[in-house]
């Protein structure tokens, strides 16, 4: 029992200092002086309304958004068909497959930024239209879909797919109405964890961004290089809020539980 409780108290005191800057710059938010302090120097909104009327902030917002809905979409689809080919293929060809998708995960997001670089100016392509910088989005956001899907596949009673393609049922509806719904907590769930790192991500948006385009994540950097106002602070703690409140939508509508 005091074994326990040792384990609870410092379990707690690690969350609570891993919180603790989160819980400072939603505090320092709601500074009403002029600079970016803690203790804040009074309470107040306006900073919250100067970010909601600041179309540069609101623009990469929106861009970050676009972005990340674009690749968790693009990788949600390629995550889930790689993970229901690793979950029936032979041993030896599943286990490169899946190599061959956790690669963007175990290399420094920076190397695989300045592989993308390499790769689409060689090409030709360069940084226009995009293409890099959602490329480089979904080899981030795919393996979090691919390992979330495979493991909901372990321990997939596969009888049920032949079942349904013995009464007649197609290959595409036997995914939807058998294997999906099985499987739909993985794949929202990875879609959920690819969505926010996507949103958040830095390295790669900062080295294969075209000219004129940014991130939230991006327009926060170049705005702290020249300012210190509260108004980062809000704009850090409304991303925060978007994403609780994104997690808390999933989980209602879609009925998607997270792995604990």
């Amino acid at each position: 029992m005091r074994t326990f409780r040792a384990s609870s108290w410092l379990s707690g005191v690690i969350y609570a200092f891993l919180l603790a800057p989160i819980l400072v710059v939603i505090v320092a938010s709601f500074n009403a002086g002029a600079f970016l302090t803690f203790p804040p120097q009074g309470l107040s909104l306006r900073w919250y309304a100067t970010f909601l009327h600041n179309e540069v902030f609101v623009q990469a917002f929106l861009t970050s958004i676009r972005i990340a809905a674009v690749a968790t979409l693009s990788s949600g689809i390629i995550g889930t068909l790689a993970a229901l080919y690793t979950a029936r293929a032979r041993p030896s060809v599943a286990n490169r497959v899946r190599m061959a998708m956790m690669i963007p995960m175990l290399l420094p997001e920076v190397l695989t930024a300045i592989g993308l670089l390499f790769f689409f100016y060689a090409l030709g392509i360069g940084l226009h239209y995009g293409v890099a910088l959602l490329a480089g989005h979904i080899l981030l956001t795919l393996p979090f879909i691919y390992l979330s899907v495979l493991t909901s596949l372990q321990g997939y009673d596969w009888s049920c797919d032949l079942a349904a393609r013995s009464l007649g049922a197609g290959p595409f509806k036997t995914f939807f109405r058998i294997t999906f719904p099985l499987i739909r907590p993985g794949v929202i769930g990875g879609c959920l964890f690819a969505f926010i790192a996507s949103f958040d991500a830095f390295s790669t948006s900062f080295l294969l961004k075209d000219i004129g385009t940014a991130t939230l994540p991006l327009q926060l950097f170049d705005y702290l290089r020249l300012n210190f106002t509260p108004e980062a602070a809000a704009v850090s703690s409304f991303t925060i809020f978007v994403t609780l409140l994104v997690i808390v939508v999933t989980e209602r509508l879609a009925g998607a539980k997270l792995p604990k």
